[in-house]
């Protein structure tokens, strides 16, 4: 069905944002974004010509559209959750010198993209988000992202991977706000500093020494790709091949490779071996996984800095260190994850936002950044910086970020992520072989590349 039509049949009055907004989910899931841009274009028109108020507020996001529409603010910015505060000086710094008014609102950043293609076009979205680097090739693609004007001079103050994940068809759309990269976690009350295997054959002959009725040596969430990659890839395997300039060829996928089975043949033991629970395969993984290392009850995970603080204040007295090297002697080459700073395309004060977004992410205000939320920064300078040097888990994704890869920024990675989790969830529950799971992934991803992205 049209999503026009879905709409005009649901009965939903567009006064109503929780029915309007679900009715728009569906049109989005249904993969009709063109006709919802359209859909929503001639609603905000028809509005517009009727001279249509704001409806009553009923709560906080009417307060905030009230708000935009009053120009209380001038500009509206999605912070991720709980991060606020790293940026409150360089809010107010920036409000005192330009005489402006900031609103910082929080959001979970994996899901600020999702809701920039509602509000967005609603005119109810903000200037600044805050989005994975992997995101930005179909933020793009889809016209939700606005160019930035900034020259060498500001580019060349970020890492190489974390700049190069802000830039498509060589137009940069944001600047980087933090890297993160998986590392291991261990527990010092069960192997003490100088004990952890350097490498995984030790953290499999350990962990089946450690394994015993609800203990457990290392644990990894090698079901998904996202951490599986930090053992494929330091076999050989890569998503999308890469010419000279770094552009992602779709066409040469290298998850079922030589190296890909290999590296998944060496996961596969640790699940064949019992030293991974059931319960840790599937969607449910990750929480059984943090469980576990937080009750005490695994010797080591692998995890990300997001686990800083709830480890933490769950009381286990860990420590943190680049991953394992693998059995061919070379390093894991997990994901390097990035944080952006974007202005929406949207925004009725881009130039604005763009002079904030180059703001905020300054070497200044990234040190204070880090200092506050111990978010890794992704300026160039402050890598050797003592205030990072000093910190162990900073330490560990700064050397295991020497070892990774950029997750590819393409829309065409969102086709990889299903299939391979399907693959390795069944290479884990030993319904497959590598081999053949892997290839499968392979012919699922072409296909479902071929079918939603051959315009591109």
């Amino acid at each position: 069905m049209r999503c026009d039509i879905l709409f005009l049949e649901s009965g939903c009055s567009f006064l109503d944002a929780n029915c309007f907004k679900k009715c728009v989910r569906e049109c989005l899931r249904m993969g009709k974004y063109k006709r919802f841009v359209s859909l929503i274009g001639a609603i905000t028109l028809g509005l517009t010509l009727a001279g249509c108020g704001p409806s009553e507020s009923s709560g906080t996001e009417s307060e905030t559209t009230n708000k935009k529409n009053n120009n209380d603010y001038d500009l509206l910015v999605w912070e991720d959750v709980d991060k606020s505060e790293g940026i409150e000086e360089a809010v107010a710094k920036f409000e005192e010198e330009n005489d402006v008014t900031i609103e910082v609102v929080e959001k979970a950043y994996a899901s600020q993209n999702e809701d920039l293609r509602l509000d967005g076009p609603a005119g109810t979205g903000p200037d600044v988000i805050t989005i994975p680097g992997d995101q930005v090739g179909t933020l793009v693609t889809e016209g939700l992202l606005k160019e930035l004007e900034v020259g060498e001079d500001i580019q060349s103050l970020y890492t190489e991977s974390a700049m190069q994940s802000q830039i498509v068809d060589g137009k940069v759309y944001g600047l980087p706000k933090a890297v993160e990269t998986t590392v291991l976690y261990y527990n010092k009350d069960i192997i003490a500093e100088e004990d952890v295997p350097t490498d995984i054959d030790g953290w499999f002959e350990l962990s089946k020494e450690l394994t015993k009725e609800d203990n457990y040596g290392l644990l990894a969430l090698w079901d998904q790709i996202y951490y599986a990659q930090g053992v494929l890839g330091g076999y050989g395997s890569y998503i999308f091949g890469q010419d000279a300039d770094g552009n992602y060829d779709v066409s040469d996928i290298g998850i079922n490779n030589e190296g890909a089975i290999e590296g998944a043949e060496a996961i596969q033991k640790f699940y064949s071996e019992g030293l991974f629970p059931t319960g840790i395969i599937g969607e449910q993984g990750i929480s059984v996984l943090d469980s576990l290392f937080s009750e005490g009850k695994a010797a080591a995970v692998i995890s990300g800095p997001w686990n800083l603080g709830p480890y933490k204040d769950a009381g286990i007295n860990y420590g943190v260190m680049a991953l394992p090297k693998l059995s061919n002697g070379e390093n894991m080459s997990s994901f390097i994850g990035v944080k952006s700073y974007n202005v929406s395309s949207y925004s009725e004060n881009a130039e604005l936002a763009q002079e904030f977004v180059t703001f905020l992410a300054n070497e200044e205000n990234s040190k204070v950044r880090y200092e506050k939320t111990l978010e890794v920064p992704a300026v160039q300078s402050l890598a050797n910086d003592p205030i990072v040097l000093e910190n162990e888990s900073s330490q560990a994704v700064a050397e295991q970020s020497q070892y990774s890869e950029l997750t590819p920024n393409i829309p065409e990675m969102n086709e990889v992520w299903i299939p391979v989790d399907s693959a390795l969830q069944t290479i884990a529950t030993e319904k497959a072989t590598p081999k053949e799971a892997l290839t499968q992934a392979v012919e699922t991803i072409k296909g479902q590349i071929e079918a939603n992205h051959s315009g591109n």
